[in-house]
């Protein structure tokens, strides 16, 4: 039976949130469907989706969760070795939508269930309503056995930090400080809970992200620990770029700052696409009063730091863009003991995220 836990943090329990480095059992992703935001009725996202849950099948097993509707259809598309549950869900963020899950010591699981409401509710939310995805963590922590801890009243998403394992964790003030997260608590407090329910000593802030206006600055698209004293960083070379400002204080500020153990940070640059992804004219959405429009000329976030390390592999996103090989080849340098494999993603970041942004790994116990 898996229960609720509402007296004590996994600090106090013993447990703490694994680097996304650490061994895993399986990676979880939602189908997508959205009319309102994956075009053409969700068909091209759903073959990006299906492509990138085939590269991670290769070395994690693959979980996937999609609604009563779709269902026939993911089965469908979808090798027989990924498994496939039906969930209620509003759209197919699981990384900011699911559990964050932490371990103990003795190999036990369990899993953070974060209060979730869209990337900023009422003030500057995506969608409406979001009440399906809120529960998409409590049902896969009841799927899983395992038991959860609930943050009522504690807005966060699960792209909006990384963690090294060992004490600290990577954020941006332009999310966690925004006005649709926690207006009711001070940046001391925001610290105090990531440390409580992540087990943390130390809480290392960048000022923005590069994506204002769809996720508030997740940390996804710009940094990330690739282990214990290292993290990886977006580095634009092209001063028109519009990511080059945001990249380039958060290059900075890497290099000046030191882990919860003391350490200063190595800090690895990887290059940005040369070209911007935009939405061009022949993007078609249902258009729905209360979701984010998607118009022709919209540049996209498109990052290729937005990848998921599982396992004995990394998946990056590739573009069709001159920088690909790159990106990959920068990547393998960052992990020479894993495999590097790069999966187009246009037609997710044309629905606003990308790789990490879609999956969920879930711990080895």
């Amino acid at each position: 039976m898996a229960k609720r836990i509402e007296k004590t943090t996994p600090k106090q329990d013993g447990f703490r949130m694994p680097g996304e480095f650490e061994p895993q059992e399986k990676v979880w992703m939602i189908w997508p469907e959205r009319p309102d935001n994956w075009r053409d009725g969700g068909k091209p996202a759903q073959e990006a989706f299906a492509e990138v849950a085939k590269a991670i099948s290769k070395f994690t097993p693959m979980n996937v969760v999609v609604s009563q509707q779709q269902y026939q259809n993911c089965r469908r598309q979808l090798p027989a070795d990924i498994t496939v549950y039906e969930m209620s869900n509003n759209d197919a963020w699981i990384r900011d939508c699911g559990p964050s899950f932490v371990i103990n010591d003795k190999g036990e699981l369990r899993g953070n269930d974060w209060g979730f409401n869209a990337w900023g509710g009422l003030v500057d939310g995506l969608y409406f309503p979001w009440d399906q995805d809120d529960l998409v963590a409590q049902k896969i922590c009841e799927i899983e056995h395992v038991d959860s801890y609930r943050t009522e009243g504690f807005i966060l998403e699960g792209g909006s930090f990384h963690v090294d394992g060992e004490g600290t964790v990577l954020t941006t003030e332009m999310c966690l400080l925004s006005d649709g997260r926690n207006p009711h608590m001070t940046k001391a407090e925001i610290e105090q809970k990531l440390c409580d329910y992540l087990n943390c000593e130390k809480v290392l802030w960048l000022a923005d992200g590069i994506d204002p206006e769809e996720t508030n600055g997740h940390v996804d698209d710009v940094a990330c620990f690739v282990r214990p004293g290292e993290v990886a960083c977006i580095y634009p070379e092209d001063k028109n770029s519009p990511f080059y400002e945001a990249a380039q204080a958060a290059y900075k500020r890497l290099n000046e700052m030191t882990d919860a153990k003391g350490r200063k940070l190595k800090v690895h640059k990887l290059c940005c696409p040369v070209e911007n992804v935009t939405i061009n004219g022949d993007f078609k959405i249902d258009y729905v009063e209360g979701t984010m429009p998607r118009e022709d000329g919209d540049i996209c976030i498109a990052s290729y730091m937005n990848f998921l390390i599982t396992n004995n592999g990394v998946i990056v996103p590739q573009y069709g863009d001159e920088n690909d090989a790159r990106a990959l080849e920068e990547i393998a340098e960052i992990f020479p003991d894993k495999e590097v494999v790069g999966v187009n993603t246009v037609e997710i970041v044309y629905g606003g995220g990308n790789i990490h942004c879609i999956t969920q790994q879930q711990p080895q116990r």
